[in-house]
């Protein structure tokens, strides 16, 4: 909307003191000739905002042109800058109005608080797109629209209608009552129920959503926490569940536990590898867990895992052969 691109130019503003007509653009992700329009929207306005020419020139506003919210400490300032760095809003389609959010908090501390809290804040990284092993940690992508149109749903009470793409089965329209959103590790999943039994969708499933006039039959408050835990406890006990016993070497143990629903036991082998049992989702999640693993595990039982580790490592053999 454009009136939160103006706020936003201003507050852009506020914060560097001057910036050209391609830096703005670049910020608000418009073109340079929008950005013109709207500054001549603000002097109409009656905001100080002026031009200086020059090979260094740019926008500015005239100096005192600032308000200040003082019920902020520098912990309270700290927290919410830091918060607004992680990417949990991306998933539900509130990237843009996080960052607009946190440029507003910066812009209204006190000047006493807003270089240090911001410079703590430049020391602190929740959540960075990869780990140590530049392996990229990849948010799933989701429809704008679709996000809104869900979001709707959720904060109005309303049916929602999705259509929606479960694993291994044809997309298919439901009707749903919405409970709340959650996200995971940058995934976003909507609790709902339907016909009264409770059920979790994957955002990144839903191909369409449209809310609905009708009132979602949904209790008026909700512990999404507990919700989500209870879920969460049924789903790692449900299912076509596989149990593995493994032997891994304890340098991967974690790669291990964090992939496999459950561990059952675990006791340490005279060669100081550990012999663990552990649950997995079903058959193709247990696989592709173990192979993860390469030479440092081994599937013990069942002999199924054993054959197709086996089948998949000699089909790689196989096409790396010399020739």
């Amino acid at each position: 909307m454009r009136a939160d691109r103006l706020v936003s130019l201003v507050l852009l503003l506020r914060q560097h003191g001057r910036l050209s007509a391609a830096a703005l653009a670049r910020e608000l992700e418009v073109s340079t000739r929008t950005v013109l329009r709207d500054i001549e929207a603000l002097s109409a306005a009656g905001v100080p905002v002026y031009a200086e020419r020059g090979r260094h020139g740019g926008f500015a506003l005239l100096p005192g042109f600032r308000t200040e919210l003082t019920g902020l400490n520098h912990d309270e300032a700290l927290a919410l800058l830091v918060a607004g760095s992680r990417r949990g809003a991306q998933a539900f389609g509130l990237g843009s109005a996080l960052a607009s959010a946190m440029l507003k908090v910066v812009d209204a501390l006190p000047e006493s608080y807003r270089d240090t809290a911001a410079g703590a804040a430049e020391r602190l990284l929740i959540d960075p797109e990869t780990d140590l092993l530049s392996r990229r940690l990849v948010a799933e992508e989701v429809p704008d629209a679709i996000v809104a149109e869900v979001l709707r749903a959720v904060f109005a009470g309303h049916k929602l209608q999705i259509h929606y793409a479960a694993v291994d089965q044809t997309p298919e329209w439901r009707t749903v009552d919405p409970i709340g959103l959650v996200t995971v590790r940058d995934r976003g999943y909507l609790l709902a129920t339907k016909s009264g039994a409770d059920r979790t969708y994957r955002l990144s499933r839903i191909l369409a959503a449209k809310r609905l006039a009708e009132p979602a039959q949904r209790p008026d408050r909700v512990d999404l926490g507990r919700a989500w835990q209870e879920r969460s406890t049924r789903f790692r006990t449900g299912g076509d569940q596989v149990a593995v016993l493994v032997r891994v070497d304890p340098a991967r143990r974690e790669d291990l536990v964090s992939t496999a629903l459950a561990v059952r036991a675990e006791e340490s082998d005279p060669d100081g590898w550990l012999r663990m049992e552990v649950t997995f989702q079903d058959p193709r999640h247990a696989e592709w867990a173990l192979w993860q693993l390469t030479t440092n595990a081994e599937a013990l039982t069942p002999q199924w895992l054993r054959n197709s580790l086996r089948n998949r490592a000699a089909a790689i053999a196989t096409r790396y052969a010399v020739s």
